[in-house]
């Protein structure tokens, strides 16, 4: 069974284990009553679900994200599952009948596989002591008479789906076979002919047809294929859908219906969804109920905007690039590219990150079986979008990395190569910018193809004048490029030592200054492990971390956001 999703009802399980048997017996029922009420298009604070639960309101912030009710009925199935089996009653001592899995499907006239099924769609299930000693699932009365009379055409629909006799198969088979020479009726309504008439599920009889043309494939009764397609159709079907082939002509080359194509073309798009890795840089602002609204209701930024500074037409020629270069043509081509002020670029990062959050969010639960075109659309509209601004963000800075390729050459690299190495970082870079700090996306972009670049002429290996040259550029880049920002970080760092020279006693000053590295250099730290603290203090490493997460959450409540950053980061 798969874990709890909800990290805080998770955690309220983990409390549940240390109170008396005879609670966690009240808290279990209230847990199952609770869930008879949620409704799965709603959604419910964490607050209400463990007053529910336990009768006492949680000591916490006022606001908290909401669960949505599919998610909450999911997890409490699990909670209700878990935390009965923590208790295991004799099932032979409830007021009430329980049967095991194998009791009830006798009962119902149906599979175990289908009363498996069942616990999926709200059959609640909770785990007792049988007579046998062994410790298993069980269903109580209340609880089966509840899922029939919400589910009774599922109920019914699962005793008609049963095994039949060899003779009952044939009969169903000749009938089909009688249907499809005197009428044009289409293999769905033949199977839906014959399950009226012989009182049969229609999944019954349309395995039992299939079965048979799989068995005899030479004497097909239909012409069209079954409904089955192989993954390798679903594959070619989906790659032209994507090129732009019509549905009707889908329909016609891989005959099916409209409501098939369209299927298999979701059943495609979520598992390509579900399969892309999507990475965003959080932030608090996204989970603002009018978050939406403050970042993606209002305009866009303008991705064209001015930067005083900047140079543009000859750029080629400041650089100190020749007609023969071979790159006047697309130094010429960057100079036509926006430049973006300080201002755009964090909104277009905010915006940016934003859509991937919505994506992720939005795809969470999906299951490619079940799942609405419209949902998918939202996701790939709002990844689209995101692609869109992070296009305009590389472009925006490829005379960046034209300038920071153009200065190391001298160790003997090619310069078309490392623009190409460095423009592979900026993408990278795009990806990993955390827009919360100050600190211009410029600045942190510089820092990272420059390191890049030295990590691959110091590759190129050799004691080489010239490649020493090139190393020396960097570093001097490096170095200049973060001129701007040390002294504002050596500023908060002063301001950080105040702070924790105020709020901290000498031994916890030791340890989060010596692990953080506050006592060596900002560019460079000298950090130390827990092990390597806890010998210095005659302390066992563990000991040592409880001596740091006290600390901390001294200084989580005396520092800024900034100043905890700058501790933690």
């Amino acid at each position: 069974m798969r874990r709890i999703k909800n990290q805080d009802l998770a955690q309220l399980l983990v409390q549940l284990r240390f109170t008396p048997q005879k609670h966690r017996r009240k808290q279990l029922d209230a847990a199952e009553k609770l869930f008879a009420i949620i409704e799965p298009d709603k959604e419910y604070p964490f607050n209400f679900v463990c007053f529910k639960i336990t009768g006492y309101h949680r000591k916490g912030p006022t606001e908290q994200q909401l669960i949505k009710g599919d998610e909450l009925l999911e997890d409490l199935q699990i909670f209700i599952s878990k935390l009965s089996g923590r208790i295991a009653l004799p099932a032979g001592a409830q007021s009430q009948k329980v049967y095991s899995v194998e009791e009830l499907a006798a009962k119902l006239d149906v599979s175990t596989k289908t009363v498996n099924r069942w616990r999926k769609r709200g059959l609640i299930t909770r785990k007792f002591v049988f007579d046998d000693g062994g410790k298993r699932f069980g269903f109580l009365q209340s609880a089966v008479d509840k899922f029939i009379g919400q589910n009774p055409h599922l109920v019914a629909k699962a005793r008609n789906f049963k095994r039949l006799t060899a003779r009952e198969k044939q009969q169903v088979i000749k009938q089909a076979a009688r249907l499809v020479a005197k009428t044009a009726l289409s293999r769905y309504q033949i199977i839906n002919q014959i399950s009226a008439k012989t009182g049969k599920a229609h999944e019954t009889v349309r395995y039992i047809l299939l079965d048979y043309e799989k068995s005899h494939p030479n004497r097909p009764l239909f012409q069209k294929p079954s409904g089955i397609i192989s993954p390798n159709e679903a594959a070619e079907l989906y790659r032209l859908y994507k090129q732009g082939v019509r549905v009707a002509e889908l329909m016609r080359r891989f005959d099916r219906c409209r409501s098939s194509i369209y299927r298999i073309v979701n059943q495609r798009r979520a598992k390509a969804i579900l399969a892309r890795k999507i990475g965003f840089i959080a932030s608090d602002e996204f989970l603002e109920q009018d978050a939406k609204e403050k970042i993606l209701v209002q305009p866009a930024p303008s991705q064209v905007t001015s930067q005083p500074g900047v140079e543009r037409g000859s750029d080629y020629l400041a650089w100190g690039f020749t007609a023969g270069s071979g790159l006047p043509e697309y130094l010429q081509a960057l100079n036509d590219m926006p430049v973006l002020n300080r201002q755009c670029e964090m909104e277009l990062f905010r915006r940016y990150n934003y859509l991937k959050y919505l994506a992720n969010k939005a795809r969470t639960g999906i299951k490619p079986s079940r799942v609405s075109s419209t949902r998918l659309t939202e996701i790939e509209n709002f990844l689209a979008e995101a692609e869109d601004i992070k296009k305009a963000i590389i472009e925006a800075n490829l005379r960046l990395v034209v300038s920071t390729a153009s200065k190391h050459t001298t160790g003997g690299a090619n310069l078309q190569d490392l623009i190409s190495e460095g423009n592979l970082c900026l993408m990278e870079a795009v990806e990993k910018f955390d827009y919360t700090k100050d600190v211009r996306f410029g600045t942190y972009a510089s820092w990272t193809i420059a390191k890049d670049f030295a990590r691959k002429i110091s590759a190129m290996g050799g004691p080489d004048r010239a490649k020493a040259a090139s190393l020396a550029n960097i570093q001097r880049d490096l170095k200049s490029t973060a001129a701007a920002d040390v002294g504002a970080i050596e500023r908060a760092r002063q301001s950080l030592a105040q702070v924790i020279r105020d709020e901290l006693s000498q031994r916890e000053q030791y340890v989060i200054l010596n692990h953080f590295g506050l006592g060596s250099s900002p560019i460079k730290k000298k950090t130390k492990t827990l092990k390597q603290i806890g010998d210095d203090l005659s302390l066992s490493k563990e000991r040592v971390r409880q001596i740091e997460l006290e600390a901390l959450q001294k200084l989580r409540y005396s520092l800024s956001r900034e100043e905890f950053e700058l501790l933690t980061g």
